[in-house]
């Protein structure tokens, strides 16, 4: 794969580790300012082990972009990237017609982008 649908996986990878650390380590402390009017501040105590889940998911997605930008196969390189890549664009898609809109330009916009490098060979 070419340099520029590497960098796009590796960061899509560590804005996933980030989601992962807030949603399972830092819910109730930097969660209600980082999901500013996503839930009331009351909601995110009660929350936390279900956030703490979804943290986890965003870990998968991002120690399978990480496997990706290691594989030496070329081929099997950019199946596991658009795989991969495709799992957080459609979990960005849902997010933003279900939670937030903000959601497509933090998560499926980014993942779209680097689809299409990978895809293009760019």
């Amino acid at each position: 794969m070419k340099a520029a649908a590497l960098v796009l996986i590796a960061l899509i990878a560590l804005e996933h580790l980030y989601i992962l650390y807030l949603e399972m380590f830092a819910w109730t402390t930097k969660g209600p300012k980082v999901f500013k009017g996503s839930l009331s501040p009351e909601l995110f105590p009660p929350t936390r082990v279900l956030a703490a889940n979804q943290g986890l998911y965003n870990g998968f997605l991002a120690a399978g972009l990480v496997w990706a930008l290691l594989i030496g196969d070329a081929a099997w390189q950019r199946h596991v990237a658009v795989f991969f890549l495709g799992c957080v664009a459609v979990a960005g898609l849902y997010g933003a017609a279900t939670a937030s809109r903000r959601i497509f330009f933090v998560q499926a916009l980014p993942a779209l982008l680097a689809l299409a490098a990978v895809l293009l060979g760019l």
